[in-house]
């Protein structure tokens, strides 16, 4: 997926377990099906997972996850990861990694409503109050919660290469109408940056819980608005806009709107000969994007 990743697969994991932890060596190691583009991860036995940076960028988040992540975990109404222990560099592997407790639950399909569409966008509006509540002293910056007014050059750049294979005159105008957009006035608050279909699990159609934080920190929340567009269909994001209430204003939506955009835009370019299912995404969350700007099509 990427020219600098890190090799990895089942015989090295259990290696660098049994190294650092013996007392897990032995269990069974197992790859996880996952369209997951910056960690990869192995069951390890039935209740723990090994989660493996696959590029430099991503290990360099790791201390981080160690962090905050228990802080993180004692505030919010869903399960989060939490790391239960932290390895190191070694049978050729180069990066710090992790271990997690398994979460139970499923990824949604991208596209296909769930079986409680607006109870689920209610649970995710809920899981947004909480962590914007939590006290943002000594957080990092996210690494998406800037003005989008910084990525207006790139984003422009990034329609035009995409021309052809999307509606680049629909996509500028759900962009310029993002950076007419009032920026956000208020504090900097916790967001998680990355609510897309690979990053929550559902159980019975409802949010039972939200994974990979590596985006984390602090910022606009507008970023996390993304969830209406990558995991929701229309009715669903009514519902969700409504339960967020004075957090959805008309500004805030605009924002969220830009941020899945400029995200999608952005997956779509560098994964479409890479990765079928990020990039398969990133084309339904533009359809929605544009098709909620245009009466000649019904938003999906």
């Amino acid at each position: 997926m990427h020219a600098d990743e890190a090799e990895t697969d089942e015989a090295l994991v259990g290696r660098l377990v049994a190294a650092e932890f013996p007392a897990w060596a032995g269990l069974p190691v197992r790859l996880v099906g996952s369209a997951g583009t910056s960690n990869v991860m192995y069951r390890l036995g039935p209740d723990l997972v090994v989660r493996l940076p696959r590029r430099a960028g991503s290990a360099a988040d790791v201390e981080r996850e160690h962090h905050w992540l228990p802080r993180l975990a004692a505030a919010l109404p869903v399960a989060i990861p939490v790391p239960v222990a932290r390895g190191g560099p070694g049978e050729g592997y180069p990066y710090a990694w992790s271990v997690f407790r398994w979460l139970d639950g499923t990824t949604p399909t991208p596209g296909r409503p769930l079986a409680e569409p607006v109870l689920f966008a209610w649970d995710v509006a809920g899981f947004l109050a909480a962590l914007r509540e939590v006290d943002p002293a000594g957080a990092p910056a996210a690494y998406r919660g800037e003005p989008l007014a910084e990525r207006d050059g790139s984003t422009r750049a990034v329609i035009a290469r995409l021309r052809g294979a999307v509606d680049a005159g629909a996509a500028t105008a759900v962009w310029d109408a993002a950076l007419r957009a009032p920026a956000w006035q208020g504090s900097a608050v916790w967001l998680h940056g990355d609510l897309q279909p690979g990053n929550v699990l559902v159980d019975r159609g409802r949010l039972s819980a939200v994974i990979d934080f590596e985006c984390m920190g602090v910022g606009d929340p507008a970023v996390d608005l993304i969830a209406a567009w990558y995991l929701m269909d229309a009715p669903a994001r009514a519902a969700f806009r409504a339960a967020l209430g004075r957090a959805a204003d008309d500004a805030m939506w605009a924002r969220g709107r830009g941020w899945a955009l400029t995200i999608a835009l952005n997956e779509l370019s560098y994964y479409r000969g890479t990765n079928p299912v990020m990039a398969d995404t990133a084309r339904l969350v533009i359809d929605r994007l544009t098709a909620e700007d245009s009466p000649a099509r019904r938003p999906v």
